[in-house]
């Protein structure tokens, strides 16, 4: 069996008295896409600054393409990238211009045409040369993609991508990161608040609740355990505290 190309093992954050990661442990195969669930508080943000190196666990340990972050973080990070609908580009820079600095950071090779390829995928050609500081939400958005696609990372973050975005940019996001997968060979962990999102793009969730894994499986095996018609169903009753019961482990899972 294929190594997991993200290993996340008994990984604990605890802020003061409060733990907002509580030992939790899940992987993601090569090629997939990986849904990172829970309503706000649950714990998925400080996963990921976890998984980004920016923030230190308290304890546990997280493996990237078999090796430890904490001991090859910088070596590793060159083959990851991360978009956040909630973090900006430098604004005074032109489009291109922070493209160009972002492609020059991870060394993307022929980088001109990689840049032109990005804005074309996710269709803002015409703001190449646009101040990115005069751009809308969902533009700055795109953008924010554009970056976290630049060097065809073997392991792309993606933290609610399509948060600002109207329904019909949202389904072209969507679109772009199957891409991203099926053509360029990326491994995604996705968050979202929007369970259309979930529903078309992972191959598994993982719903955590307060910090701690309450489940990981298919969406379709989610709805079978969680005994409710849509993910969106079970998203309200993990967030009103309905269904606060321990997750089946990943092995059985995937079993």
């Amino acid at each position: 069996m294929a190594e997991p190309v993200l290993q996340v093992t008994d990984l604990t954050k605890t802020f003061g008295k409060v733990k907002s990661v509580d030992e939790v442990s899940f992987s993601i195969k090569e090629g997939e896409i990986l849904g990172l669930l829970g309503a706000n508080g649950a714990g998925k943000t400080t996963a990921i600054n976890m998984v980004l190196g920016i923030i230190t666990p308290t304890a546990g340990r997280i493996e990237v393409f078999g090796q430890d972050l904490h001991e090859s973080r910088v070596k590793l990070l060159r083959q990851m990238n991360f978009c956040s609908t909630y973090t900006q580009l430098p604004g005074n820079l032109r489009v291109w211009q922070n493209l160009k600095v972002f492609g020059k950071l991870y060394r993307v090779p022929d980088l001109s045409e990689r840049i032109d390829q990005v804005l074309e995928m996710l269709e803002i050609s015409h703001l190449k040369n646009r101040v990115s500081g005069e751009l809308s939400a969902g533009e700055s958005t795109r953008l924010n993609l554009c970056k976290a696609l630049l060097n065809k990372p073997d392991l792309l973050l993606l933290d609610e991508p399509t948060a600002s975005l109207d329904p019909d940019i949202a389904d072209k996001v969507r679109k772009v990161v199957r891409r991203s997968r099926d053509e360029e060979g990326s491994t995604i962990l996705y968050t979202s608040h929007n369970m259309r999102d979930v529903e078309e793009v992972c191959d598994r969730v993982v719903f955590m609740h307060k910090g701690k894994i309450l489940f990981v499986g298919t969406p379709k095996e989610t709805l079978q355990h969680f005994q409710e018609d849509s993910l969106e169903e079970v998203f309200i009753r993990v967030a009103r505290g309905g269904q606060v019961e321990s997750a089946k482990s990943g092995k059985e899972s995937e079993e």
